[in-house]
């Protein structure tokens, strides 16, 4: 979908408070409610924005421990890698997971209340999930950028 400059402005205002108004976003970006409206509509129906969400500060609900797990997975039927993504799909602690092109399979952000409960999360869960072979982890020392807003 090709975005006109509008449109591009809405989406700029939206991800960075996406609970403002109609009326305060129109104001923002210099455009009378029911065109600002029926533009956010249009986006929404396209599937360019998919939804609203709060973001939540991790260490507020307790999880201090960040770890990137880098998978290694047996050669195996389709079957079971759907097995395997069922099993994280279904961890809330896995936070992301992305198919990797190069040295390993997969790459999982997990969140973990401790080094204990990671430390759970990998030998009772993860390594358990169908296909796994190997594991490897890093931990996160500190958190340099995070953001889930997109280039305008």
């Amino acid at each position: 979908m090709t975005l006109d400059r509008i449109e591009r402005r809405i989406l700029a205002a939206l991800q960075d408070n996406g609970r403002m108004s109609n009326v305060e976003l129109a104001e923002r970006i210099g455009l009378s409610e029911s065109p600002c409206f029926r533009r956010v509509k249009k986006l929404e129906r396209a599937g360019v924005i998919r939804r609203y969400a709060a973001e939540i500060d991790q260490r507020t609900l307790g999880f201090t421990v960040t770890a990137f797990v880098l998978v290694d997975m047996d050669k195996q039927p389709d079957a079971r890698t759907d097995e395997f993504h069922a099993h994280v799909a279904a961890e809330p602690h896995i936070v992301e997971c992305h198919a990797m092109s190069g040295g390993h399979d997969y790459i999982m952000k997990v969140l973990a209340r401790d080094i204990d409960h990671f430390s759970e999360l990998i030998m009772r869960e993860i390594l358990k999930y169908p296909g796994v072979r190997h594991v490897e982890s890093s931990f996160s020392l500190g958190e340099i950028k995070h953001s889930r807003a997109l280039p305008t």
